[in-house]
């Protein structure tokens, strides 16, 4: 191993060494590590004078391995890939199999947990992790199983399914229904206390929106509740502090117990749509393929099941 350090003087020239041998260019090689091209000339000169052969021929702005130049190429290139493939098993560490499901805090409160029971039951083994957030994540970055986002499902470095299809209702809770007259119609809404969600960093609709897509000016005078978590809407709405927007997915079964109530029957398909995201550039664990396969399926039955 001496002798290798003597011949070899810095591991950093190895690296230098084999982008020039792939890309056959001094310039593309100091783009690709991020360094000055004299830089790469200069770690190419010391690794040829330590090992006492010309790996490289220079001709007029172009280079190509030399035989001996061929042969130690042959030689990294193949290192380097028994080093990668090593350093890929022992990251494979304890918590390879734990999965990571990256959703808001009303989609982990009233979707995911009711279902946790059935997820165990299928799959008792599966060590599910919530990471709750307040804004997309990069889930490659995170090292995040799984994600939900809102969108059209065409993100870049991502797969998706379709969860549910972005649908809104007005609702409010039975006891705020009884003590305020109902309304009849869209008109009717208006003078109804809102309870506004006004997320930082994710867009959601408005109030002003909802009530635009049925032909219906709304002008929002800064009064209701205004929250920056949509649990908090929720959890306001059905402690009868107003009307809130129900995103179906989510409020399907408060309604179902009459925690909450659609006030109106018209509801607003925005066109847009939930999708559960994973990066397409990792393969998934098996557990968290099983995950994914898992709420894609709930999500399938629950699309089946209509509101009363």
């Amino acid at each position: 191993m001496r002798e290798l350090r003597r011949l070899i003087h810095s591991p950093h020239h190895l690296f230098v060494f084999e982008v020039c041998g792939r890309l056959l260019s001094f310039t593309r090689a100091a783009e690709e590590l991020g360094v000055s091209q004299p830089a790469v000339s200069l770690a190419i000169r010391q690794i040829e004078q330590a090992i006492g052969q010309d790996l490289f021929e220079r001709r007029h702005r172009a280079i190509r391995l030399t035989d001996a130049g061929e042969r130690f190429y042959n030689e990294i290139s193949a290192s380097f890939e028994r080093l990668l493939q090593a350093a890929r098993e022992v990251n494979r560490n304890p918590d390879a199999d734990l999965v990571t499901l990256s959703i808001s805090t009303a989609f982990a409160n009233y979707w995911i947990m009711p279902r946790m029971t059935r997820l165990h039951r299928s799959h008792p083994d599966i060590d599910l992790r919530l990471q709750v957030v307040d804004k997309d994540v990069d889930l490659e970055h995170e090292n995040v199983s799984l994600g939900i986002r809102r969108g059209r499902g065409n993100w870049a470095g991502y797969d998706s399914a379709t969860i549910a299809r972005e649908e809104l209702f007005a609702v409010a809770s039975p006891a705020y229904l009884s003590a305020n007259p109902r309304p009849a119609s869209i008109d009717d809404l208006l003078p109804h206390q809102f309870i506004h969600l006004e997320e930082p960093y994710r867009p959601r609709p408005k109030w002003r929106d909802w009530f635009e897509s049925f032909g219906v000016d709304f002008v929002d005078k800064g009064e209701g509740l205004r929250l920056n978590d949509y649990a908090l809407v929720i959890q306001a709405a059905m402690a009868g502090e107003g009307i809130a927007m129900g995103w179906q997915h989510v409020v399907d079964s408060l309604i179902n117990k009459r925690l909450l109530v659609p006030v109106l029957p018209q509801s607003w398909k925005t066109g847009e749509e939930f999708h559960l995201i994973w990066a397409d550039r990792t393969e998934l664990s098996q557990p968290a393929q099983q995950v994914r396969d898992w709420i894609i399926e709930e999500a399938r039955i629950a699309s089946m099941v209509r509101l009363p």
